[in-house]
């Protein structure tokens, strides 16, 4: 019984910290989303690599307080950053937040 055991116990290892599992959660959370995935896509393709916060209302085709709340979500989760200009806030990609989520689950999973 105790070769048995030992064949089908052997080799597992833990890939993620207990921290690097629940920021990954958080990111896949946020990014699990139609909504918030466009809104990462206007950011990443934007020429000017940002956008303004009243740029998403229309191409979206939500209401300003639903484009607030994902906006939120997201730069909660680290993914976006954004600074106030006038009224408005400007959103960009926080930088390599969205490749190190990539890749930590690319490594997590391999």
């Amino acid at each position: 019984m105790t070769d048995q055991l030992a064949a089908c116990c052997d080799g597992a290892s833990l890939q993620l910290t207990a921290a690097e599992a629940s920021l990954l959660a958080n990111r896949l959370g946020a990014l699990a989303d139609p909504v918030r995935l466009q809104i990462l896509s206007m950011i990443s393709t934007s020429p000017a690599g940002e956008v303004c916060a009243c740029d998403f209302v229309d191409p979206i085709g939500k209401s300003q307080p639903t484009v607030s709340h994902h906006l939120k979500v997201l730069a909660e989760a680290g993914l976006i950053d954004g600074d106030k200009r006038g009224r408005w806030i400007w959103y960009r990609l926080a930088p390599g937040a969205v490749s190190a989520t990539t890749t930590a689950l690319l490594d997590a999973t391999s």
